[in-house]
């Protein structure tokens, strides 16, 4: 069972080694996640939402870490990160805990894969035989090296991977024992494990990391770096007399799961000065992983090395391209770029990836310990890399990590020039790993940007948007002079002023910033595709030649807005979703009110006319989403707005059911419009307006429509202690938090929130209870169908006066919705909601009925307008555009403005009509306003 379980994973790993590239995220261990508290904030206040996510006990990850010092600046706190196991999605975890107020982030447990490049002909990677020569050794200058000091046993690698064969004649002499704990089933040196003397096995928690015939990686990669030198047979490892630690990261048991981050932790907490990671998977960034490397590297001053991946792509690799990891690509026998190396701006350097000779520790039969083989990839480079920086640790034992990793990039030869790297170049690193160089060479300089803060910080940046950015600076090796900052964007559509900084004199290790005149960045006002990545560069100089590159990246366009004009911070996706754009909650900026935490785990628009023909990109089954709506247009924000201090326009749609076939989809296309304000009496609730068209051949009748809202107010004790209950008198969905402190104790600022309907037919509201038993009409545990979608919006007021949650509270959710009768083919129809939140509900009910004067009496949908008889049509137009009033409004002057304001058309005017022509005006949207003998009247018009 163990064999077949470790052969299933590691062919399930390798095997993907192309496809899997492309992917933006890893896999995860299902049923696990990772949390970390905040400061102070202790498991107990936890207790009330874990029972309510049905979770089980809390472990803390790392209960012996090392905490912060002010001697280490960025050193982090590893021991406020828990695990646990539950049942409930990411989305629901993540939303129920962050309300506690007690958390910093909640996590899945990424599985990454390692770097290993099977042998193939093209590679030129299946030598096998003793005859084939270390060709690499010559290339990075280890031979040269070695004269100048060969390292020390005392010098640890910690070789994260799978499982070592510890038996092999080049490694068992090179395994670093712990002889404080030897094998006697006691923990005698009290570091809680059990007669860990060789190293640890992380995935399955046991004190074999030993090897298995199905998963050599471990043993190519411990070849690489440590095989025992000077013994007159095989090969010699790069880092010669320095030893190795063997740490096994893949699972082999039933209970066993992926663990390359926890076996980092115990790798830096158990001596390990050099830490190497020739694993990882394309994105899934994680605060969790990265909190882990900041520890390893600056609390316990461990070198990082990381293998960039064989991705033959730009992208960010992890944990290679985290920050304090050292990111190696591979480069074949000339220097030039593996075909399938991972290049990147993120890159460090390179070394060898192709035809590497090194241990086997393989057997199908007899017992062999002394098989060797060549095999590529990243995975191969990294070691060099990491045994170099054991060598160097050595030679220069005063060095912090980051000074390690500096002397590493600055002692490199410069591999950019090569015909062969031109398509690469400043993305490939300093160049190729030169050990001689790196022991030897004097006088380096190396400043490196160690910190970019952007103000306001945000996870993306709108069309329009100006921004400020703080460099810290620290200087890693030499003192420097005249050191000099500048800054510039490598893209259209960012621009970059006041982009250059004098950092001046800085003595080793000595650090400045430029919080005082911060460069400021503008984003392009249009014309920005969606979801664009932007790159800024830092060029370093300073006297003497110096001269260095680093990148950050922003995220410009995304495909949602969000509305901060108020109290009300809220996310809207072009796809109909409120608060976040995906269940796991990383693709938005969420609902929070006053600064709180996010109030809204998942919201969004759904539409019915039968239990099976729903439309709708909300939760379905367990961890999965429906996805009835795809964008039609770009998610725009202007601000100010026509009517509006801030205002959002989207566009999407469903399919049109298929003729004859069963219809799952209603046929409807949305145009949304949301306002803000952000006068008093309006900073809590936003205006969500939608327009129903329907674009099918068939009436609908009826339609449905509604919001759902899953909320998440704060309480003291988590949570699942909300309740959910409707206004009547207002048409008012509202839930509230349960379990407030007692006065006079200051409530939570998002205690009630709720949805109001505003425009439409007759009200549907359902109430949800989140922990609902089995057999209840609409149950979330074992997902949310499309017949309960309906469910709720059609069920009218039946269950608007079962309050959810009473009385001990629960995880409540809503829906409110409106009932149209009829929608004829091409006819459109308009439903409009508030969206509120306020810290008692005499404040929320005063918003609501705010957010319904303010509907009825100044947007461009009131009623006054039309009893003016004030109409302007064709809208949207081409260019010609009639507007007609009453015979008593007194007409006298028309205006157009654009949507900054501007005035872009004026006439006189007379009688009950007049025409205009707007021909010549840029596509958007524009605002047509009559002037009366009393009266203005305006009207939103599109121009096509």
């Amino acid at each position: 069972m163990k064999n077949t379980l470790r052969a299933f994973l590691y062919l399930f790993l390798i095997g993907l080694s192309g496809p899997l590239c492309a992917q933006s995220t890893p896999p995860t261990i299902a049923g696990q996640l990772v949390l970390k508290l905040r400061p102070g904030q202790s498991p107990a206040r936890l207790e009330a939402a874990l029972q309510a996510l049905a979770a089980g006990t809390l472990t803390q990850k790392f209960p012996h870490a090392l905490p912060p010092s002010a001697e280490r600046p960025g050193s982090v706190e590893l021991r406020g990160i828990y695990q646990f196991r539950t049942a409930a999605d990411l989305q629901k975890a993540r939303a129920v805990l962050l309300a506690t107020g007690a958390v910093e982030y909640v996590e899945p447990l990424y599985i990454r894969r390692p770097q290993y490049q099977p042998n193939d002909p093209f590679a030129d990677s299946t030598l096998t035989s003793l005859t084939a020569s270390q060709y690499y050794l010559k290339q990075i200058k280890a031979y040269r090296a070695w004269d100048i000091t060969r390292g020390d046993s005392s010098i640890v690698i910690g070789i994260t991977d799978g499982g070592v064969r510890l038996t092999h004649t080049e490694l068992a002499p090179q395994i670093k024992h712990n002889y404080a704990d030897p094998i006697n089933g006691l923990d005698d040196d009290h570091d809680g494990y059990v007669d860990n003397f060789t190293g640890w096995d992380l995935a399955n928690n046991d004190n074999d990391p030993g090897y298995d015939i199905n998963i050599v990686h471990g043993t190519l990669v411990s070849g690489v770096a440590s095989a025992r030198a000077d013994n007159g047979q095989g090969l010699a490892g790069v880092g010669n007399k320095c030893r190795f630690l063997p740490l096994n990261i893949y699972p082999n048991t039933p209970t066993g799961t992926f663990a390359g981050i926890e076996a980092v932790v115990y790798a830096a907490d158990h001596g390990c000065q050099v830490i190497n990671m020739s694993w990882g998977a394309p994105g899934g960034y994680s605060q969790f992983e990265q909190d882990a490397m900041t520890y390893a590297a600056v609390n316990r001053n461990a070198v990082l090395i990381g293998a960039a991946g064989n991705t033959n792509a730009d992208l960010d690799f992890y944990p290679a391209s985290y920050q304090h990891v050292v990111s190696v690509s591979g480069v074949d026998n000339t220097d030039t770029k593996v075909g399938s190396a991972t290049f990147s701006h993120r890159v460090d350097l390179t070394a060898p990836g192709i035809s590497i000779l090194t241990c086997y520790g393989y057997h199908a039969g007899p017992q062999v310990d002394n098989d060797y083989t060549a095999v590529g990839g990243t995975s191969f480079a990294a070691p060099m890399v990491a045994a170099a920086a054991a060598l160097v640790r050595w030679q220069f034992p005063t060095y912090t990590a980051d000074q390690v990793a500096a002397r590493l990039r600055q002692t490199t030869d410069n591999i950019a020039a090569l015909p062969g790297n031109a398509a690469w170049v400043g993305r490939l690193g300093t160049g190729r790993l030169n050990m001689v160089a790196a022991l030897t060479r004097p006088n380096l300089t190396e400043a490196r940007v160690v910190n970019s803060t952007f103000a306001p910080a945000r996870a993306a940046y709108v069309p329009g948007e100006t921004i400020r950015l703080t460099a810290s600076v620290q200087n890693l090796l030499a003192p420097v002079a005249g050191l000099t900052v500048t800054l510039t964007s490598l893209s259209p559509y960012l621009t970059v002023a006041a982009g250059s900084f004098a950092a001046g004199s800085l003595g080793t290790l000595g650090r400045t910033d430029n919080a005082a005149a911060p460069f400021q960045l503008t984003v392009a006002a249009s014309g920005i595709p969606l979801n664009t990545r932007a790159t800024l560069r830092y060029h370093l100089t300073a006297a003497g030649g110096f001269q260095l590159d680093q990148y950050v990246d922003l995220l410009l366009n995304p495909d949602y807005v969000v509305l901060d004009a108020n109290d009300l911070r809220l996310t809207l996706t072009s796809r109909g979703n409120l608060s976040y754009d995906n269940p796991s909650g990383t693709v938005g900026a969420g609902l929070t009110y006053r600064g709180s935490g996010n109030l809204l785990s998942e919201g969004g628009l759904m539409l019915a006319t039968s239990p099976s023909r729903v439309s709708d990109r909300l939760r379905s089954g367990r961890g999965q989403q429906r996805q009835s709506f795809f964008s039609q247009r770009q998610a725009t924000r202007q601000q100010p707005g026509p009517r509006a201090d801030q205002e959002a326009r989207l566009a999407f749609q469903d399919s049109i059911p298929a003729p004859g076939a069963a219809a799952r989809s209603v046929g409807v296309a949305v145009r949304q419009r949301a306002y803000a304000w952000a006068t008093p009496s309006r900073r809590d609730f936003v205006v969500l307006e939608y327009s129903l068209k329907n674009i099918t051949t068939d009436t609908l009748k009826p339609l449905y429509a509604g919001l759902f809202a899953d909320w998440d107010l704060p309480t003291p004790d988590g949570a699942a202690h909300n309740a959910a209950t409707y206004d009547s008198v207002r048409t008012l969905a509202y839930s509230y938090a349960l379990g407030q402190l007692p006065p006079p104790a200051t409530p939570a600022p998002g205690a009630y929130a709720g949805l109001r309907l505003l425009r439409g037919g007759a009200p549907a509201v359902y109430s949800i209870d989140g922990a609902a038993p089995a057999g209840s009409p609409v149950r979330l545990a074992d997902g949310f169908s499309p017949a309960e979608k309906f469910l709720t919006l059609s069920s009218g007021t039946a269950r608007a006066q079962r309050t959810a949650g009473l009385l001990n509270g629960a995880d409540v959710m809503q829906v409110l919705g409106t009932r149209l009768a009829r929608l004829a083919p091409g006819d459109s129809a308009t439903v409009a909601f508030a969206i509120l939140a306020a810290p008692n509900l005499a404040q929320l009910q005063a918003s609501a009925d705010a957010a319904a004067q303010l509907y009825a009496t100044a947007l461009p949908t009131r009623a006054a307008a039309v009893a003016a008889g004030f109409s302007v049509y064709p809208n949207p137009t081409t260019g010609r555009l009639r507007v007609e009033v009453s015979a008593d409004f007194g007409l006298r002057e028309i205006e157009v403005r654009n949507a900054l304001g501007q005035l872009v058309r004026r006439q006189a005017a007379s009688g009950a009509a007049a025409s205009l022509n707007l021909t010549g005006l840029a596509p958007g949207l524009y605002v047509v306003r009559a002037q009366g003998a009393s009266l203005v009247v305006s009207k939103a018009v599109e121009v096509r």
